[in-house]
């Protein structure tokens, strides 16, 4: 019987390590109305709904879905912002976005006093856009916008492109 129960042990052995090793999927939490100060993973604001965010911690990356309202007033993403057939979406007061911002196809956007450790981009968008007053470690990029986007001020480690060349 000994060897029994050295089999037992080992296969509960093999099974937790087995468990430990798979990888960890970060939670997906929906924002239909306000979220305060507290910390999340990744954030999604779903199909049509409207999304208040206010001193909001996401540690990986947040997506805005088509007709979704984004409002984020001093925030901080660990990663990107990313915002595809939107109906507006608004970045501002000292916000923090480790990552990247993209922002296409979708209606209007104001991004201002914020930070943005990677490129900011608009490209194809339908509604009034305003960048004013910003850090951005990468590239500002817009295409294809009409109207064209407005701003000035903004602090741009890379190249500024296209129709925000005067931004």
């Amino acid at each position: 019987m000994p060897t029994f129960k050295f089999a037992l042990v080992f296969a509960a052995i093999a099974a937790t390590s087995a468990a430990a090793a798979l990888p960890a999927h970060a939670d997906e939490r929906s924002c239909r109305g306000t979220i305060g100060a507290v910390t999340v993973d990744n954030l999604r604001v779903p199909e049509g709904a409207t999304c208040t965010l206010d001193r909001t911690l996401v540690k990986g990356t947040l997506k805005v879905e088509r007709g979704a309202t984004l409002r984020a007033r001093a925030i901080r993403v660990i990663g990107n912002i990313q915002a595809e057939n939107h109906r507006s979406v608004s970045v501002t007061g000292g916000s923090r976005v480790d990552g990247s911002l993209q922002v296409k196809q979708g209606g209007g956007a104001t991004v201002s006093d914020s930070f943005f450790g990677s490129d900011v981009q608009f490209f194809t968008n339908s509604g009034a856009i305003s960048i004013r007053s910003n850090r951005i470690d990468g590239n500002l990029q817009y295409k294809e916008n009409s109207p064209a986007p407005a701003g000035g001020l903004n602090v741009v480690q890379g190249n500024k492109e296209d129709q925000c060349a005067r931004l």
